[in-house]
């Protein structure tokens, strides 16, 4: 039997000799075809080679004809541009022939597309007409700005006008209006009250010129400066609303004066005016400045070199107009009757310095800036001076016009309510001694100011007294004037101030004042009322105490004696001190109740004691008139200040 394995290894072996011959024929043939391919692929690189180099020229001419082209469209579209800005140019020149005043609009809008323009031909200065075309261009935008300025001066002229007066007063609060019919009727605020309420009022604001105008007039003015032209857009508008703004404070009633004006005019006249000058002073700032600025901030919004400029020169003849006034008051001779007036211009100045440096802002209103300032300190000066010639006017007051019932002198009512009228100006005066600051605290300056003026109506009430020839109208005078000063202090705020020491004290001298005129007036005829030098030392009739009577020996013909000097001493002194006058009734009973007290016990107890003596006799009435009741009767006619011929009935 033969092995089976060992055939098939004969046979594995013989196919893989076969597969292997096989590879080789077939790696021969892959080098084969390589090679050719090689040859082949060389061939076609120098082939390929070839055909570049003959295909440059055609490319580069390609190229050159594809940048023509590019040029080509470049250049046209170029001419489109050029020809469209020439159809803007006449577009644009046609309207400004036409003129600004049918479609200022379109009219502004030409004006633009000119300028845009001439820009435009400036940076494209390789177009070959352009300089021409510029020249004309500008030409044109010349003759455009020049009708620009005719419009913005015509517009702004038909929209200006002098604002009347009542216009005006219908923007004030009611409370500053003027009553119709009043012979004051330009002065509602001529009160110190009136003052301190405008400070809270509200006022309505003013318009000048329409708000729909604005907007045309601000693109008018832009339109100016961006053709270099502010100079003129300054001009134009200075020229046109200065006018305006003067003429509406003349209509209101503003005056322009002088100090040899103020100083020849009468004093009544010269208050009224200055009470018109304050109300004129808040109405121009809060209403005609207020809406002038307003004016000017919207028609030259965004053009700053303007804004405040215009403003100052439009309002500065006004200004000063108003200011000039103010000058010649605070330079023209001081007297006491102006510090009220003083306070009253120094308190407006005061009360609308706030507003006048918000208006006024900036480098251009500088000097109307200071010109204000500067009228606030004259006027505070010129009062403070005017405090000083009061106290010195009230100590030496030389009016010889005496009272001759002794009552309240004209001069110490006329300082004592200066005074009170000085407290409704506290704050205002404390605010004015802050101007010249000493170190010393306002309250305190206004007490001292108040304790002097006081010292130097006493001083001067003492030498006024000194004309009295009766010692005793000296005393009821001092007494009257004193208590005068005590009384109004008392009821005013300047208690506060003075302190109740001043009061006290004062009190203590009306006192010492009534017990002299007491002791002066009635210790002669109290002594005739005295059992002192009575009794009789022989001779006479006289009653004693085994009689019944009570005159201890008392001399009949001296108790006649005395009743009948007694009578005539009281006849005198009711007849005189009934001319008298004590003016507060307060005072006028306490001061007969004084009298009274001393008098009817005494001339009681003379009656009771040595009456008798008088009633045995012959004519009892001859020497007993009156009774205690008539004294006391006739003693409250006493110091009613009535005639000589009343005195006398």
């Amino acid at each position: 039997m033969g092995v089976p394995v060992r055939t098939t290894g004969v046979t594995g072996v013989d196919n893989l000799s076969e597969k292997a011959a096989k590879m080789r024929e077939s790696l021969k043939q892959s080098q084969t075809i390589t090679e050719n391919m090689v040859s082949i692929l060389g061939s076609f690189d120098h082939r390929l080679s070839a055909l570049e180099t003959a295909m440059r020229p055609t490319q580069i001419r390609t190229h050159a004809i594809r940048r023509a082209h590019e040029n080509i469209d470049r250049t046209l579209k170029a001419a489109d541009v050029i020809l469209d800005r020439f159809d803007l140019s006449r577009e644009a020149e046609a309207k400004i022939l036409k003129g600004p005043h049918e479609d200022l609009e379109s009219y502004l809008e030409a004006i633009e597309q000119l300028r845009n323009n001439i820009v435009f031909f400036t940076n494209n200065k390789s177009f070959r007409s352009s300089d021409g075309v510029i020249s004309h261009a500008s030409n044109l935008l010349s003759k455009a700005i020049s009708k620009l300025e005719q419009e913005f001066k015509q517009l702004l002229s038909s929209y200006s006008k002098p604002v009347e007066p009542d216009r005006l007063y219908e923007c004030l609060p009611s409370s500053l209006r003027p009553s119709s019919g009043s012979p004051d009727s330009k002065n509602p605020s001529n009160s110190h009250a009136g003052h301190i309420t405008a400070e809270n009022a509200v006022f309505t604001p003013l318009i000048l010129i329409p708000p729909r105008v604005l907007p045309l007039l601000h693109d008018l003015a832009q339109h100016m400066v961006q053709a270099g032209h502010i100079q003129q857009c300054l001009v134009i508008y200075r020229d046109t609303r200065s006018v305006v703004l003067e003429e509406t404070l003349q209509k209101l009633g503003v005056e322009k004066l002088s100090k040899d004006d103020v100083q020849k005019m009468q004093w009544e006249v010269l208050e009224l005016k200055i009470g018109t000058w304050i109300h004129f002073m808040r109405i121009a700032v809060k209403l005609i400045f207020t809406a002038e600025r307003k004016v000017c901030d919207q028609m030259f919004d965004g053009i700053d070199s303007l804004k405040d400029q215009c403003f100052a020169e439009v309002t500065a003849g006004s200004v000063s107009m108003l200011l000039s006034f103010g000058d010649a008051i605070a330079k023209s001779k001081r007297s006491p009757e102006k510090l009220f007036v003083l306070l009253d211009m120094y308190e407006i100045m005061r009360e609308l310095h706030t507003e006048i440096e918000s208006l006024f802002r900036g480098k251009a209103c500088k000097d109307i800036r200071e010109s204000a300032l500067g009228l606030t300190k004259r006027l505070a000066q010129t009062a403070q001076e005017t405090f000083g010639d009061f106290e010195e006017a009230v100590e030496k007051d030389a009016t010889k016009t005496a009272v001759s019932d002794g009552t309240v002198h004209p001069l110490t009512s006329y300082v004592i309510n200066y005074v009170k009228f000085l407290f409704d100006y506290q704050s205002t005066l404390k605010q004015l001694f802050q101007e010249f600051e000493n170190g010393e605290d306002s309250n305190s300056q206004l007490a001292s100011v108040t304790m002097r003026i006081m010292q130097a109506l006493q001083i001067n009430l003492e030498g006024k007294s000194k004309q009295y020839k009766d010692p005793a109208l000296t005393n009821l005078f001092l007494m009257n004037n004193i208590h005068y000063m005590v009384r109004s202090v008392r009821r005013s705020e300047a208690k506060d101030l003075l302190g109740d020491d001043w009061v006290q004290r004062h009190r203590r001298v009306v006192q010492q004042h009534a017990n002299q005129y007491k002791r002066i007036a009635w210790a002669k005829i109290l002594q005739c009322l005295s059992i002192q030098g009575l009794t009789s030392s022989g001779g006479g009739s006289s009653v004693g105490a085994a009689d019944g009577g009570n005159s201890s020996g008392a001399s009949r013909a001296l108790v006649k004696d005395r009743l009948k000097i007694f009578n005539g001493q009281f006849e005198e002194l009711h007849q005189r001190q009934s001319q008298w006058t004590v003016p507060d009734t307060e005072l006028r009973e306490s001061l007969r109740l004084a009298v009274a007290e001393v008098l009817l016990p005494a001339y009681r107890s003379f009656i009771k004691r040595f009456g008798a003596l008088v009633e045995n006799g012959k004519n009892p009435h001859k020497y007993i008139r009156y009774t205690a009741e008539d004294l006391d009767r006739m003693l409250g006619e006493f110091f009613e200040g009535k005639t000589s011929n009343e005195a006398r009935r």
